[in-house]
């Protein structure tokens, strides 16, 4: 029997990224990182700054998440995000500008701790990705 599973990644853009022979996802849900195996229980959990980790068959990859929702049912996970990149293929002057406005972010006076943490997030994932 099959211990695989199918995900969704989708973007305002497009549908970002669909496999079917994934057997293990990580993501950064608020509540930590959450392991999704096939038969996981249902669930819907908002996503933090952090990185996806999908191991498949067909290889395994690392997506850079800024925030989203995840939905997991009838084994099929949906992904719904505003700002996803390929941690493989992450161009590094990316990196840097959304590392510096991120730190700028978690600067600004005005700032309320829900927003400072996620900033805070944001800068530990991006300084921790080289």
């Amino acid at each position: 029997m099959s211990e695989e599973f199918k995900i969704e990644i989708v973007n305002p853009e497009k549908s970002f990224l669909v496999k079917e022979d994934v057997s293990e996802v990580v993501v950064p849900a608020f509540e930590g990182e959450m392991g999704i195996l096939k038969d996981h229980i249902s669930i819907i959990s908002f996503l933090k700054p952090g990185i996806i980790k999908i191991l498949a068959k067909s290889g395994d990859e690392n997506y850079y998440v800024e925030d989203g929702i995840v939905e997991f049912k009838n084994n099929n996970l949906s992904i719904l995000t505003s700002t996803i990149f390929n941690v493989a293929v992450m161009d590094k002057s990316k990196q840097e500008d959304l590392l510096k406005q991120a730190e700028e972010e978690a600067k600004k006076p005005e700032i309320n701790d829900q927003s400072k943490y996620l900033a805070d997030q944001k800068v530990e994932v991006l300084k921790n990705l080289n």
